[in-house]
């Protein structure tokens, strides 16, 4: 029988989003396997906790992460990404589920979100975001268009690295050893101004290396889109409804959002970071300003959603 699961990387830094992210997986599925891949070496207490609360567990190779990080990480140069343990997520591809999604933990889900995987029966590769309706933009630089190294039609299956689906080997180790390089010989094809690191290279190697690819927001009648800086969601409860699409979210990351009160359907995340325990919520403080940065992203988030988004 296939396997099945979910990865996410984290740490303690991390923990309230890991928690907030777990509870809302479980709400809606209490026995999908998902398994941590730390991030760094400070993750003893989230895996405590989503251990005993979650049934999460830890990736059972942490000397393979560790070789290929380093390995990735050698190929660009030290100090050359700004958060290169972003990549270690690609140890997802040599884990123990056939087929798995990943999740960042910036994340809440509003449904059974592993039955997306049902679309590996036709594709290897699937994405769910709208990525793409922002143009190349913190993925490749206009090099990548000006030199042809894709089409127009390849560059539409853009996708977030915060959501993805595949299966277990279809990437060998030596696949992303010889995708970095390629990478790294063309630093000029890719856009890192705002500190993105594993996003870039991995559309790269999907976009290059998976034929059978599919963004689940192409789905017959389209599908909702899922990031926290489209206003244009409306609020039924603790999930949420894209109008443009009449469907309900099956998911929502706050990509580019310090969460935070103040930030975009903060209540939905805080329901579910307290979830198991609403009584140790605290009281919320004042709404803060948004950051410069979360009003740029509000202000595209309003031109996005009129895409679709």
């Amino acid at each position: 029988m296939t396997s099945r699961g979910i990865y996410i990387t984290a740490n303690d830094k991390v923990l309230d989003h890991a928690i907030a992210c777990l509870n809302s997986i479980r709400a809606y599925d209490p026995s999908i396997p998902v398994m941590l891949i730390p991030y760094n070496d400070d993750y003893h207490q989230v895996a405590e906790v989503l251990g005993r609360d979650y049934g999460v567990e830890v990736y059972p190779d942490l000397d393979f992460i560790q070789r290929l990080s380093e390995n990735l990480h050698a190929i660009f140069g030290e100090g050359f990404f700004a958060r290169p343990n972003q990549f270690r997520k690609q140890a997802c591809w040599f884990g123990p589920f056939d087929r798995f999604l990943y999740i960042d933990t910036d994340v809440v889900v509003f449904s059974a979100i592993a039955k997306v995987l049902d679309y590996l029966d036709s594709y290897d590769f699937i994405s769910y975001d709208y990525q793409h309706r922002g143009g190349i933009r913190n993925v490749f630089a206009p090099a990548i268009v000006e030199q042809g190294v894709f089409t127009a039609a390849e560059l539409e299956d853009m996708f977030n690295c915060g959501f993805w689906g595949s299966k277990k080997g279809l990437v060998s180790e030596q696949d992303l050893y010889d995708t970095f390089a390629e990478c790294a010989a063309h630093p000029d094809y890719f856009d890192f101004s705002e500190k993105t690191s594993d996003q870039p290279i991995i559309n790269y190697l999907i976009l290059k290396r998976m034929a059978r690819r599919f963004n689940l927001v192409r789905q017959p009648g389209g599908g909702p889109g899922n990031w926290a800086g489209s206003p244009h969601f409306v609020q039924q409860g603790m999930t949420l409804n894209d109008p443009n699409v009449n469907k309900p979210l099956d998911y929502l990351h706050w990509a580019g959002y310090r969460i935070q009160p103040g930030c975009p359907y903060w209540d939905i995340w805080a329901h579910y970071r307290y979830l198991r325990d609403p009584g140790s919520r605290p009281v919320e403080v004042p709404t803060v300003a948004p950051s410069p940065m979360q009003a740029l992203s509000r202000k595209a988030g309003t031109l996005l959603s009129r895409l679709g988004r």
